[in-house]
């Protein structure tokens, strides 16, 4: 079999090009091979970029493509081996069909007014004059969101002890620590003061306090709380089976760790955008003044320009960069190319989202070109597609767009650096290359709102 043309260097060049500047990786094979490439990752694995073989792989699942559990390896220590992440098949069904109620519809109207609260918590903290770190600032909106909305926690010696932990573990983001999630044999404890030594005692600890939640609601119900875990744990299968703790602690890491970091990227990616073009903040804020002094968070959700800000955001830096990795089943020509059964495919997000032809001036950060036109699910997808495509899409795009109304609404800001920020890798998504510092210029700029909640 003829795999599609690649770096015909090492393989643990390639691998460590890989680990240390995917994007540019991605982009340089782009440009030399095209829509379709083979690169070395553990074996060979294609990457593809163009629309139509997207649509022919995501829409195929089960079919002529099938997500492998064994290729998300990577993910296992941080996430365990019961993740939706990491798991496949029949099981991978079962959970996403568990899941699936408490992260959509009618739902997020009991969320709306935690984050809207939670982030006038936190910009409360932030002073006149003085510079914050917008990642900084968002992850703890972020975290404190997953908190109360996912485990109903909002204060007490174990959310604080939660909150920390998990914190000290997302931030631990090295190269080095990429390379040992890439190769396995280098996942070796040398005592306490080790870097996978510090990650295998905060993990214990974070399972232990998980696993007394979990036993105090078991032991303890409340019908009424409306928090996820207490919606997971009174969930049932089509066998009338509930999840095991194990399940629901793994799962619960899942919505933590996934739920946490990628939302506070995008939402500091936002900011950066919105206050480095003038004319879209100006735009925004129009709009956002339209809504009247007390928007509801359904009117906020369905803001056309916010959400175009929300999309174009996303598209530029995505913060996932590939989609999960799936394989041949049978026979199946893809780009031009016969790839046989086991050859591993992957998408790649970022690289789509870069193409001239798609998006014209694909560097420029142009809200407006989600307004013009409607891009297919296979042209724009920053959750991924398919079966795996990512189940806590509606639960991020509602937080942002209210974490991002709150702000603006509350707060008159700045950046302190106008340059430019590149993306970068941080730990197996993406990130900004610096610290992306702002200013508060002055406070309860233009009206000072409150979001009320409503269904989506």
């Amino acid at each position: 079999m003829k795999l599609p043309n690649g770096p015909q260097y090492p393989a643990l060049v390639q691998m460590l090009q890989w680990i240390i500047s995917p994007m540019s990786f991605m982009e340089a094979c782009a440009q030399r091979y095209g829509d379709i490439f083979t690169i070395q990752l553990n074996g060979p694995v294609v990457f593809v970029s163009n629309p139509q073989a997207l649509q022919q792989m995501l829409a195929s699942d089960t079919k002529e493509f099938a997500a492998p559990s064994d290729r998300n390896t990577a993910f296992e220590p941080m996430l365990g081996k019961n993740s939706l992440i990491t798991i496949s098949g029949e099981v991978h069904r079962r959970h996403r069909q568990l899941l699936m109620p408490p992260l959509h519809g009618d739902r997020m109207r009991t969320y709306g007014q935690v984050i809207n609260n939670v982030t006038e918590q936190v910009i409360s903290l932030w002073q006149i004059d003085k510079p914050f770190c917008v990642r900084s600032a968002m992850q703890l909106i972020t975290m404190r969101v997953i908190m109360q909305a996912v485990f109903g926690l909002y204060e007490g010696p174990r959310a604080q002890e939660l909150e920390e932990i998990l914190a000290a573990m997302l931030n631990e983001t090295s190269p080095f620590r990429v390379i040992q999630l890439y190769f396995p044999a280098l996942q070796k404890d040398f005592g306490p003061k080790s870097s996978w030594g510090k990650f295998l005692r905060r993990r214990e600890r974070v399972h232990q306090l998980l696993n007394a939640e979990i036993q105090e609601r078991r032991d303890q119900p409340d019908p009424s709380r409306t928090d996820i875990l207490s919606l997971l744990m009174a969930a049932r299968d089509e066998a009338g089976q509930p999840m095991t703790d194990a399940e629901l602690r793994d799962e619960l890491m899942t919505l933590l760790v996934a739920g946490h970091e990628t939302t506070a990227t995008a939402l500091t990616w936002a900011l950066y955008w919105i206050h480095k073009s003038p004319s879209v903040r100006e735009k925004l804020l129009q709009e956002l003044d339209s809504l009247g002094d007390n928007p509801d968070s359904n009117s906020v959700f369905k803001a056309p320009y916010l959400n175009a800000v929300y999309c174009e955001t996303l598209r530029i830096y995505p913060v996932g960069m590939l989609t999960f990795p799936r394989i041949v089943k049978t026979p199946v020509s893809l780009c031009g190319y016969e790839l046989e059964p086991n050859t591993v495919v992957m998408g790649s997000i970022y690289l789509t989202h870069q193409r001239e032809d798609l998006y014209p001036q694909h560097q420029q950060f142009k809200p407006e070109r989600f307004l013009e036109r409607q891009f297919s699910p296979y042209e724009y997808l920053p959750f991924g597609g398919g079966v795996r495509r990512c189940i806590g899409m509606a639960f991020a795009q509602f937080e942002m767009k209210v974490v991002l109304a709150k702000i603006l609404t509350s707060q008159e800001l700045a950046l302190v650096d106008h340059r430019d920020v590149p993306p970068k890798r941080r730990g197996l998504v993406t990130a900004p290359a610096r610290p992306i510092q702002m200013v508060v210029k002055s406070q309860h700029k233009p009206k000072s709102r409150t979001l009320e909640t409503s269904t989506i």
